[in-house]
């Protein structure tokens, strides 16, 4: 089985006889893991694939086979895309990465301002994460909308994030800014060119050396 097998689009109206499927599956993704997350109903769901919010991956012969959200907080100043799931027939196939990659781009075209966050206790996710450009940080640089972090309600590790008074718990926090990114972006280019620039000084100074040496030995 290869990614090639897959189709991973934008979700939309056509998508929403899923919802109740990809919510199933969630909380049995959650439960095998010993985990929680915020639940979210087959309606939820669906208004996300209508909004055109969401993206799903169905293999060529229909099944459903992976999606994912987008969330916004904190009045659109942070993004979290959020319930990703593999149909577990196709898992190993590398749908978690296409999918991620996906609705990050997505994020990116419908709030190119906000801060894309995520916590997760997943090893593989951190890795996919990381490719994007996402940093490891501390919760207080995440939203603060109450309503975020009612969600971790649900999780089985509630206590210890509460305990530790928001500041800490079993996930890792992680989060892609792209001011920062944009300013990493720039001093780039400005090392880029001030490195092109002494390039093209040293050229000059060995062509004047060079034809210096050629008229004295012209002479």
């Amino acid at each position: 089985m290869h990614i090639h097998d897959f189709n991973i689009l934008v979700a939309g109206l056509q998508h929403v006889g899923f919802a109740e499927t990809i919510c199933d599956e969630m909380a049995e993704s959650a439960k095998a893991r010993g985990t929680g997350i915020a639940k979210r109903s087959p309606e939820y769901i669906a208004n996300k694939m209508l909004e055109g919010k969401a993206v799903i991956a169905l293999h060529k012969d229909g099944t459903w086979a992976g999606f994912c959200y987008i969330e916004t907080w904190s009045h659109g100043d942070f993004v979290a895309n959020s319930g990703l799931i593999v149909n577990p027939v196709y898992r190993k196939a590398g749908l978690a990465k296409a999918i991620k990659t996906k609705i990050f781009e997505l994020s990116r075209k419908k709030y190119p301002n906000a801060k894309i966050f995520g916590l997760t206790t997943g090893l593989a996710v951190m890795k996919i994460n990381s490719d994007l450009g996402y940093e490891p940080v501390t919760y207080s640089e995440l939203t603060q909308d109450e309503n975020f972090w009612k969600g971790c309600q649900s999780c089985v590790n509630y206590d210890i994030l509460m305990s530790k008074n928001r500041q800490n718990c079993m996930c890792t926090a992680m989060l892609y800014d792209p001011d920062e990114k944009k300013l990493a972006e720039e001093e780039r280019f400005e090392q880029i060119t001030k490195k092109a620039n002494l390039l093209k000084r040293i050229e000059a100074k060995l062509r004047s050396f060079t034809k210096s040496v050629a008229v004295s030995l012209t002479n």
